[in-house]
């Protein structure tokens, strides 16, 4: 038997035997992850069968190292009910491309799985999740750990082996297509949820790839992939903390970002993913590109093969569709790589393959697949209650009562279940989803009389007209509107996509108003809603009767006007397959809104950036516009108010030692006033008074959930560490400094108090 064969041993000594009998073209081969794996199969009926061109390319290299999408589906894919596989027929390919790597590899290598999980399974029958500025809303990380483990679950019956889960990016220009992916606006939130969904996913057995590393989400106009343009203070406060809480949870996969960080690609900064990400946060696992990165390097390099040494030897560890690392073997022979920079990388991906167990358990045994979706798993139904944000609510308007019995709901989006899903969504099959018309039929009191406007918004303008007279009719004969607006990430309309699956263009002579305006590859000037909205808001609210807006969102908007119109106002970052039920129970009273914030709304477009946390050398005003922003970071309303009393710090004062023993404790007594069971999400806030830079006006130090019954009280305590208290000198030192702080205590739609914390330069 050799070392490798023997599971007695660590994998680290099984890696390092294999890995010396591995060929240069073998060791390639363990790097590359160039196929797309809905194109390794076909489907007729319920026989799959293997395609010449995965054949191919496992008999090029020896085998596989990675293999990615096995299970995808969606239009980019081009893989559907009728075509795509679920239940045994997943079973059956996985089996039966497993077997075919196992034996055409000299030494039975077999192949990692690696699936795309953003906001649950993008393959059919994959558990969803609201998107994650929805689950960012919820302030509520330890649900947002128990639904990823149930993804988790899911993935590890096909034996998937690395979730892809987009969960390092902060939200800082709205513009930005991709905003669905980010938790956050705030480095403190974003790195709660990342750790969050790292864990979860674990707790299931299955490791993560956290993308993207690093800075993606601030872009240059919003842009994708554009140039970040920070510096290293700004990367640091706002946007490494997230990765940093993902390798700390236990991140086994990191993966580069497309953007550059001034003048250099993440995929070619060595000092980013070798000195930042392994010698200073601990990492390591592996680093994989982004889909077809490792070519665009060729705006530093001349051929393909420059481009897989630049990558490889800046600390890109696999390739993800790309053609130069599958010129590597060649890049070597002409001593463009150094060898045992290729050893280190395939090193790592052997350990993880024999720390999965995949040598002696690379096939899935036989069993009845489960059936998991909202209504077996409840979690994804549980994170759509808390996601949604009550923003507005004149006079009580909402929840509707046993007295609203005619209720009009108008708008596309109420009956359409691609715009409560977000992108990297799969095909949904009746009764795997619930729209908002669909969940108050099922949640309105019985004998309430419902007028549905719903149909696609059409594109001739004689054909708009009867639109808006249909709506108007039916808000004539109800008590009240439901209107819904917002947008959508669906890829299931008439679209042209890259070679990575963002989207390129839309087809145009559509019959309907698109309603696609979010997404990878959809970045937009303008964030207002559209014209023919704001023209049905403004039509219904000369009827007179009472408007409750909801927003269905991938992104923030600027809703200043719709905010002046409307009634009531819920905004819902795409809530997911059962956002439609959730939503309905917060409209009709049966739980109370919880949602918060995650990300600021602006007045108007061009106020952007308007994230709360801004630098205290500048004021945010426009002479021509209201301050910004119109709802702030952690905002959100309730139907029962609450009240903060009592407020004590554990101490006035601290050295820096003291500090780092005990912290320093806020505590306040928080009461229901109202008459209803409500959640409040009291958020602690710290500004440095002076410091050897500039401060930022405020920082997210702390929160927690509290749920009261009506009438009850507690008392809340939430300790500040050392960590808190943390700045980025002027010699790029991560030191806490001498001087005050004000400790601010927000909560629903204002501060309830602020205190004086000060560190004291003495070691007395």
């Amino acid at each position: 038997m050799n070392a490798y064969q023997d599971s007695s041993l660590s994998p680290e000594e099984r890696a390092n035997d294999l890995l010396s009998r591995l060929t240069l073209k073998e060791k390639v081969g363990q790097l590359n992850q160039h196929l797309y794996g809905f194109d390794c199969y076909h489907r007729s009926g319920n026989t799959v069968s293997l395609s010449d061109s995965f054949k191919q390319e496992v008999e090029r290299f020896g085998g596989i190292g990675l293999l990615y999408g096995l299970y995808r589906a969606d239009p980019w894919s081009k893989k559907n009910d009728q075509n795509g596989i679920e239940g045994q027929a997943a079973i059956d390919a996985y089996n039966q491309i497993q077997t075919y790597i196992l034996s055409h590899s000299r030494f039975g290598i077999p192949t990692l799985i690696c699936e795309e999980c953003p906001h649950g399974h993008q393959a059919l029958g994959g558990y969803l999740l609201p998107v994650n500025l929805g689950m960012g809303c919820t302030w509520d990380p330890a649900k947002v750990r128990e639904a990823f483990s149930v993804c988790a679950d899911q993935l590890a019956e096909k034996h998937v082996d690395f979730a892809l889960i987009s969960m390092l990016d902060i939200l800082r220009d709205p513009r930005w297509g991709r905003s669905e992916e980010c938790y956050s606006e705030d480095p403190f939130l974003a790195s709660q949820f990342a750790a969050a969904a790292t864990r979860g996913m674990l707790d299931g057995g299955i490791e993560v790839v956290a993308k993207h590393f690093c800075a993606q989400g601030v872009t240059t106009g919003g842009i994708n992939a554009s140039a970040a343009p920070i510096g290293e203070r700004e990367l640091r406060e706002i946007h490494l903390p997230a990765a940093k809480a993902a390798v700390e949870a236990g991140a086994k996969g990191v993966m580069a970002a497309y953007n550059e960080i001034d003048g250099i690609p993440c995929h070619a900064n060595r000092r980013l993913l070798q000195q930042v990400l392994r010698e200073e946060f601990g990492f390591d696992g592996i680093v994989m590109a982004d889909g077809r990165a490792v070519d665009r390097l060729n705006t530093l390099v001349a051929t393909g093969e420059e481009a897989a040494a630049l990558a490889l030897s800046s600390g890109v560890d696999v390739s993800l569709w790309d053609h130069a690392f599958t010129t590597l073997e060649t890049a070597a022979e002409k001593g463009l790589i150094d060898l045992a920079r290729i050893d280190e990388a395939v090193f790592r991906v052997l350990k993880l393959k024999f720390e999965r167990g995949l040598f002696e358990h690379p096939l899935i045994k036989a069993h009845s697949p489960t059936v998991t979706r909202f209504y077996t798993h409840p979690q994804t139904l549980d994170l759509a209650r808390e996601s949604a944000v009550l923003l507005k609510n004149r006079q009580n308007i909402l929840p509707f009562t046993a007295d609203d019995t005619r209720i009009a709901v108008i708008g596309p989006l109420a009956d359409d279940v691609y715009a409560q899903l977000g992108d990297y969504t799969p095909e949904q099959k009746p009764g795997e989803t619930v729209t908002l018309l669909e969940g108050c039929k099922r949640i309105a009191p019985p004998g309430t009389r419902i007028s549905e406007v719903t149909s696609p918004f059409p594109a001739a303008e004689e054909d708009q007209a009867k639109y808006y007279r249909m709506a108007l009719s039916a808000a004539e004969r109800s008590d009240k509107i439901l209107l819904v607006l917002g947008g959508s990430s669906s890829r299931f309309e008439n679209l042209v996509f890259a070679d990575n699956g963002a989207v390129l263009s839309k087809t145009e002579n559509s019959e309907f108003v698109s309603l696609t305006d979010c997404g990878e590859g959809v970045d937009l000037a303008d964030i207002s809603l559209p014209d023919w909205q704001l023209c049905l808001l403004e039509k219904l609210k000369n009827t007179g009767k009472p408007i409750v807006t909801v927003i269905l969102a991938g992104r923030p908007y600027a809703i200043r006007r719709v905010s002046e119109q409307s009634d009531a106002l819920l905004y819902a970052f795409y809530p997911g397959p059962a956002g439609g039920i959730a939503l309905a129970e917060l409209i009709w009273g049966l739980r109370s809104p919880a949602g918060r914030l995650s990300v600021s709304l602006p007045n108007v477009p061009g106020q952007i950036p308007v994230f709360y946390n801004r630098k205290a050398s500048y004021a945010a005003k426009y002479s021509d516009a209201p301050e910004p922003p119109l709802y702030p970071f952690g905002y959100g309303m309730s139907y029962s108010p609450v009240s903060l009393s009592d407020f004590t710090l554990s101490a006035p004062c601290a050295t820096i030692s003291q500090l780092r023993e005990n912290g320093v404790t806020v505590s306040f007594t928080i009461r229901n006033n109202g008459t209803t069971e409500t959640t409040a999400v009291p958020q602690i806030y710290l500004r440095d008074v002076l410091a050897s830079v500039v401060p930022r006006v405020r920082e997210l130090k702390a929160f927690t959930r509290v749920v009261l019954s009506p009438g009850e009280s507690t008392r809340v305590e939430e300790t500040l560490p050392l960590d808190a208290f943390l700045v980025w000198n002027q010699n790029m030192e991560h030191l806490a400094e001498p001087g005050a702080f004000d400790i601010i205590v927000y909560e629903g739609t204002q501060d309830h108090w602020k205190g004086r914390f000060e560190i004291l330069n003495s070691i007395s």
